[in-house]
């Protein structure tokens, strides 16, 4: 289980560099996405989950970590805020320029 959480954390973490560093704002943007989704896992993954557990100590022996969990819902909700800031900046930008390059400029044009 552990080797397959580390793939899809490595995974996540691979695609969401690859599209950032991509020259398109729709890009840009899924590779934002795709890296809040891998630290979202990279929490979930740090705070040793237990199924079937309740997250109030005392009740059982084992008990669940109420931390990451309360981490990944924060991010989730940053993450959210963020990707819809981005997406309104880029939809701006792409109106305003008439490109959607991440340099406001298009490679196939003959530069002055």
């Amino acid at each position: 289980m552990e080797l397959l959480i580390a793939l899809a954390l490595g995974v996540l973490t691979t695609c969401g560099v690859f599209l950032i560093l991509r020259a398109r704002t729709f890009s840009v943007v899924l590779g934002l996405t795709l890296l809040s989704h891998a630290v979202n896992l990279f929490l979930f993954s740090m705070g040793r989950l237990t199924t079937g557990a309740p997250a109030i100590v005392g009740l059982t022996e084992t008990s669940a970590d109420p931390l990451p969990q309360a981490l990944v819902l924060t991010a989730i909700v940053i993450s959210f805020a963020m990707t819809a800031f981005v997406v309104v900046l880029s939809l701006k930008a792409a109106v305003e320029l008439r490109n959607d390059h991440v340099d406001g400029e298009n490679p196939n044009e003959d530069r002055p």
